[in-house]
């Protein structure tokens, strides 16, 4: 049986990103306010809405303003919000995760984005069982397949084809009855 694959997240660039969803997410949990993070922080509000927007790389002192003032640890401000969502959702749904190191020829060569929407959609809205992530799992595989299949015919001589195929089911399943 091939070993399971691990849940595949993207590694840490060598130059950690400043996230400003997180200081965003934080705000919101603590039911803080624009002025209230500039209060608590001492920092400017242009600087604050500047690290919201993740336009400015602050130095390391703003940093630690903004994370003291937010009672935080300074390495909250850089956690990726996808792959924390993604560890999230795993921990969260232990029966998917299981499923994962069951069957693991299903889930080779899927990318972090695959893993983050089996683990938002399994289970959710239902009941959770195998047989549901199964065929979640094939039909994702599936799509991928006929991506990948796509991707060669558009490279190919048969791509106008393919495009008068695509317009004409496109046009199919988008005009109301």
């Amino acid at each position: 049986m091939p070993e399971a694959p691990a849940i595949a997240l993207p590694t840490m660039p060598a130059r950690r990103a400043l996230h400003g969803e997180n200081v965003h997410r934080i705000m919101v949990r603590q039911g803080l306010t624009l002025l209230e993070v500039v209060d608590a922080t001492g920092l400017d509000e242009r600087t604050i809405r500047s690290i919201l927007r993740g336009t400015t790389r602050p130095h390391a002192r703003t940093l630690h303003k903004l994370a003291a003032g937010l009672g935080i640890d300074a390495d909250d401000l850089f956690v990726n919000p996808i792959e924390e969502a993604t560890r999230f959702d795993s921990r969260s749904n232990p029966a998917a995760a299981r499923i994962v190191r069951r069957h693991p020829e299903l889930f080779a060569d899927w990318t972090p984005a695959d893993f983050q929407e089996y683990f938002s959609r399994v289970g959710v809205g239902g009941e959770l069982t195998e047989e549901g992530a199964l065929a979640y799992a094939a039909v994702t595989n599936r799509r991928r397949e006929l991506l990948t299949q796509v991707a060669v015919i558009l490279e190919s001589a048969e791509s106008e084809h393919l495009r008068e195929i695509v317009d004409m089911l496109y046009r199919r399943v988008t005009v109301s009855e």
